[in-house]
């Protein structure tokens, strides 16, 4: 049993576009080499060799540090999956060596207690092992670990760094469930990494025990709900996870849960966590989600807010946050086969989530507002200009795992049925339970809708290809009705299959063609990309009387520098007359949007040229 549709792995996808791919080759070239520098710099690998008697010393930073290095080994295990790399590999060797020397003898590894188990502080890491799980992130970080030695194993053939995994999971199995230790991780991810496990492994004790602790929340034996900072459910322990309807709590806690919770619902068919699923799904997107697809509006916490406070300026939508969404939403797809989870997941992917990289790729925003002054600065996190690094770095060694395994998310299927959910210039060698498939497609989009993709089946085959039809091309910026257009369009959407027009049979948001393929055949789509205005729900006070500028899956905003040096008195009518210009020089090529009044770029492109006020939603006349 497992999910219903297949995802086409990353490895299987290449990229030649003018717009991911040279993301992917910044990050591979400077992402990943700058966390590695940063992780180095800042003591977090010192912190293994400390806890393996290789170094004297305290340990360096933050007690989860740990888990900062597992994320961006990583992002380099995927690099080495597609890009062979002797010098990268020799590093990882490396350091998988000295992971698995500060890992004590039962498999415990937790670097904070193995160098000085004296300074360990009630409140924070715990006296003992797995006493303050609320807050030590003991499970958390292995979590990640997991995650990285399943992704090196894939990557490479080699046992060093899963058999340190196992030895991990095996010591948390035999610690806790029914009959032993009850509680639960206070920050989510070991369940992601368990099933990670369990897949490659086929032990069914680690995805029992990923159950387990999804299962213990809501639940007190022998132990107090983990509530902090005052949050209702903050980390989501206020009810049993299949009670839960309302997404509440940290944000990056709770989406890596209901990641967790889909893996487990499609390997075990449990039908309660998938209506759980489903109403949290809701719930986020109709009342929680911001035009950009960031999620977690409160500072407080890095927490959602309640439904429809949605404020711009003040909006914490840290990237670690889309990132996670991008996994849930990925997740909810394979188990519905449903496009509105394709649509939330690009919206995130072009906006909320690109935002949070520079395009030299080794700088990051923590936080993601939707306006500034140019200067504002809630807290470490939070600035009018990217960090190549943080006290907390959650959000860049995150980045650095995401990017290469993006071609991951664009082709999946059935035993019948092809889905195309991304438009990205490339290929792609699938295996279709009838037949094997090259497929080759060519396009420039995010800038424009004209699709061509070319179908090679070893040999002719009946299928089904599925075509998403963007949210945005039929008139809905999000599912849910949180967002609707101010103005109208009636291009239209055209589709041929080897020259000759065919009909669009709209299905869950795909369009359909059923089809014997045989080698050669071609498919073209063309998806007009107007300019749009975009206003919110009367609910959301934030944006009363504000629109918003989009032009295909891309948000627009208004930064100072291009605007006569500020942003606060530009108003846009719904009568507005716009026209779209690429330029291939601006900000790694873009294309901007251009009024009387008012010059835009992507949202994601802003803070490349200096602090300056930056706005996203404008006042209507």
């Amino acid at each position: 049993m497992d999910y219903p549709i297949k995802p086409v792995d990353f490895t299987r996808v290449t990229f030649n576009d003018t717009f991911w791919q040279k993301r992917l080759q910044t990050n591979q070239e400077n992402t990943l080499s700058a966390n590695f520098k940063k992780c180095e710099e800042t003591g977090r690998i010192d912190n293994f060799a400390k806890a393996a008697g290789q170094m004297k010393g305290p340990h360096e930073g933050i007690y989860f540090n740990d888990s900062d290095v597992y994320k961006v080994m990583e992002g380099a295990a995927y690099s080495l999956s597609v890009n062979p790399d002797p010098e990268l590999d020799a590093y990882m060797d490396k350091l998988i060596a000295l992971v698995g020397a500060a890992q004590e003898k039962d498999g415990y590894l937790y670097t904070p207690r193995t160098i000085n188990p004296d300074a360990m502080v009630a409140e924070r890491e715990g006296l003992s092992r797995w006493s303050n799980l609320k807050n030590n992130h003991e499970l958390y970080m292995v979590g990640h670990m997991y995650e990285a030695a399943v992704a090196h194993y894939q990557a490479t053939g080699k046992r060093n760094f899963l058999e340190i995994a196992l030895k991990s999971a095996d010591l948390i199995d035999s610690v806790f469930g029914p009959n032993k230790i009850r509680d639960i991780p206070g920050h989510q991810e070991i369940e992601i990494g368990l099933v990670k496990l369990y897949r490659v492994t086929g032990e069914a004790r680690y995805l029992n025990l990923a159950k387990f602790f999804l299962d213990e929340r809501g639940h007190y034996h022998n132990r107090e709900a983990y509530n902090l900072f005052d949050i209702v459910g903050y980390s989501q322990d206020h009810l049993p996870v299949t009670e839960q309807t309302e997404v509440v709590g940290h944000a990056v806690r709770a989406v890596y849960m209901y990641a967790g919770m889909a893996d487990i619902a499609a390997l075990t068919g449990n039908k309660a966590y998938i209506g759980a699923l489903d109403k949290l799904w809701h719930d986020l997107v109709d009342k929680k989600m911001y035009i950009t697809g960031g999620i977690g509006s409160s500072h407080h916490g890095e927490s959602f807010g309640k439904a429809y406070d949605l404020p711009n300026a003040e909006a914490y939508n840290e990237t670690c946050a889309a990132i996670a969404d991008i996994f849930w939403n990925h997740r909810m797809f394979l188990l519905h086969g449903d496009s509105k989870y394709q649509d939330v997941l690009e919206r995130t992917l072009y906006n909320g989530f690109l935002v949070g990289v520079s395009l030299s790729g080794d700088t990051f925003f923590y936080a993601n507002p939707l306006a500034s002054d140019g200067k504002w600065k809630f807290n470490v996190n939070v600035a009018a200009t990217r960090s190549p690094w943080f006290d907390c770095s959650c959000c860049p060694t995150n980045v650095v795992r995401l990017m290469p395994s993006l071609p991951g998310y664009i082709y999946a299927h059935t035993d019948d049925k092809l889905y195309v959910n991304h438009y990205v210039a490339g290929s792609a060698k699938l295996d279709l339970s009838k037949t094997k498939l090259d497929i080759i497609q060519e396009t420039n989009y995010p800038w424009e809708g004209k699709i061509k993709l070319t179908l090679n089946p070893e040999q002719a085959g009946t299928f089904t290809l599925a075509l998403r039809i963007p949210g945005w091309a039929r008139n809905e910026p999000l599912p849910g009705g949180l967002y609707h257009y101010a103005n109208s369009s009636d291009e239209t959407i055209s589709l041929k299959l080897n020259g000759e027009a065919q009909t669009l049979k709209l299905d869950k948001g795909y369009a359909l063609v059923s089809h014997t393929w045989q080698r050669g055949d071609i498919i073209e789509l063309n998806i007009p990309m107007p300019i749009r205005l975009v206003s919110s729900r009367d609910e959301v006070s934030a944006n009363a009387g504000k629109l918003v500028i989009e032009r295909g899956p891309v948000v627009y905003c208004a930064e100072a520098v291009d605007n006569n040096g500020q942003i606060q008195t530009i108003r846009v009518s719904k009568e507005e007359s716009l026209s779209a210009e690429f330029d291939p020089d601006f900000l790694d090529g873009l294309m901007l949007i251009k009024g009387k009044d008012i010059t835009l770029i992507p949202y994601y492109a802003w803070s490349h040229r200096g602090e300056g006020e930056m706005a996203v939603w404008f006042q209507t006349y």
